[in-house]
C-alpha cells in the first residue's frame, strides 16, 4: 500500500526497479500496438540479381487471388508476402535502422553537429539573457522601458521568423546558432528577472545593514540566489533548444538531426524517424544529469537543506 501512499517516498531500490518496469511495459506496448496497426502486403518480384518491388492491392481480383496462395506458392510465381508498417514501426525495425543510420547516414557525424549547434547557441543565450535580465530586474527605470517588451516576445511564433533570420545571416551555422539563441531568449529573460524577484527581502536588509555596496549586495546576494534557480530552469530548456535545432537543421542540407528526420520523412522510412527522435531522447536525458550533476557541484547548500528536511 506504500506505493499508492499521496505523495508517498520511494527508495532508491524502489525507484529502479519501477523504472525498469515502466520501460519494459511501454516497449510491449508499442511492439503490441505496432502488430496490430501493422499491414501485409503481396511484393511482385523477378528471379535476377535486381529485385523489383510492386506492391499489389488487396482489393483486385489478382490480389484476392493471391493472398489465397501460401508463401511457397508465391515464391514460384514470382511473388512474396511482406509485412509492413505504414503507421507505427516495431521496436525490432527501429533498433535494425540504425545499422543503416550509421553507416549511411553518418548518425554519430550530424548527432556531434546538432549537440554543438546546442551548445553554442545555449552559451550565447546564457549569457545574453543573464546581462539583459539582470540589467530589467535590478534597475527600475530599464524595468519600466523594456521588461514588458521583453514578456511579449514570448508569443512570436519562432517558426514563423525563421525566414527573418535567413535574411540576416543566411543558411549557415551562424543563423541556426542564432535563431536557437533567439528561441531560448525569449522565455530566459524574463525567468532571469523572475528569479531576481524572488530573492528574500530579508537578505537584502541584512547586506545592507551591515553595509554593503550596491555592487557587492549584487555579488553576494542577487548572483548566488538567481544563479542556483535558474540552473533548473536553464535545465528545463533543453527540451525547447532540440525543438529549434530541428527545425533550423530541415531548413538546408547543412548537416545534423533535424536533416536526417527530413530525409527520413522523405523516404517513407518511420523507422529511422523513430530511431533518431529515440537519440534525441537519450541526448535530453544525458544533459539533464549532466545539468544535476553541475548544480551539486556549484551550489552544494541547496542538496545540504534538502536532506536536513
Amino acid at each position: 500500500m506504500e506505493l499508492f501512499a499521496l505523495r508517498g517516498k520511494l527508495d532508491s531500490k524502489q525507484s529502479l526497479i519501477l523504472m525498469i518496469s515502466g520501460a519494459v511495459l511501454v516497449i510491449l506496448f508499442w511492439f503490441a500496438l505496432s502488430e496490430i496497426l501493422s499491414k501485409t502486403i503481396i511484393t511482385q518480384t523477378d528471379f535476377g540479381n535486381d529485385k523489383i518491388e510492386n506492391s499489389i492491392d488487396h482489393e483486385s481480383d489478382l490480389g484476392k487471388d493471391l493472398s489465397l496462395k501460401t508463401d511457397e506458392e508465391l515464391s514460384k510465381i514470382g511473388y512474396a508476402r511482406e509485412k509492413v508498417y505504414p503507421l507505427l514501426p516495431s521496436p525490432i525495425s527501429v533498433v535494425k535502422s540504425y545499422s543503416e543510420l550509421i553507416s549511411e547516414d553518418d548518425l554519430i557525424g550530424n548527432t556531434f553537429f546538432s549537440i554543438r549547434l546546442n551548445f553554442f547557441g545555449y552559451v550565447v543565450a546564457i549569457i545574453l539573457s543573464v546581462i539583459i535580465g539582470f540589467i530589467l530586474g535590478l534597475v527600475p527605470l530599464f524595468r519600466g522601458l523594456f521588461s514588458k517588451i521583453f514578456d511579449s516576445f514570448r508569443f512570436i511564433p519562432l517558426t514563423a521568423v525563421t525566414g527573418i533570420f535567413i535574411m540576416w545571416f543566411g543558411l549557415g551555422s551562424e543563423m541556426k546558432i542564432s535563431f536557437l539563441a533567439f528561441g531560448i531568449m525569449v522565455y530566459l529573460i524574463p525567468v532571469v528577472v523572475q528569479r531576481i524577484d524572488d530573492v528574500n527581502e530579508v537578505y537584502l536588509q541584512t547586506a545592507f545593514t551591515i553595509g554593503a555596496s550596491y555592487w557587492q549586495t549584487i555579488k553576494s546576494v542577487f548572483v548566488p540566489f538567481t544563479f542556483s534557480k535558474l540552473i533548473d530552469d536553464i535545465r528545463v530548456l533543453t527540451a525547447i533548444s532540440w525543438t529549434y535545432i530541428t527545425i533550423t537543421e530541415m531548413l538546408n542540407k547543412g548537416g545534423g538531426i533535424g536533416e536526417l528526420i527530413w530525409m527520413a520523412k522523405r523516404q517513407s522510412r518511420i523507422d529511422k524517424a523513430f530511431a533518431i527522435l529515440i537519440v534525441i531522447v537519450l541526448i535530453g536525458i544525458i544533459q539533464d544529469r549532466l545539468f544535476v550533476f553541475l548544480d551539486k557541484i556549484l551550489f552544494p547548500h541547496k542538496y545540504v537543506a534538502a536532506k536536513n528536511r
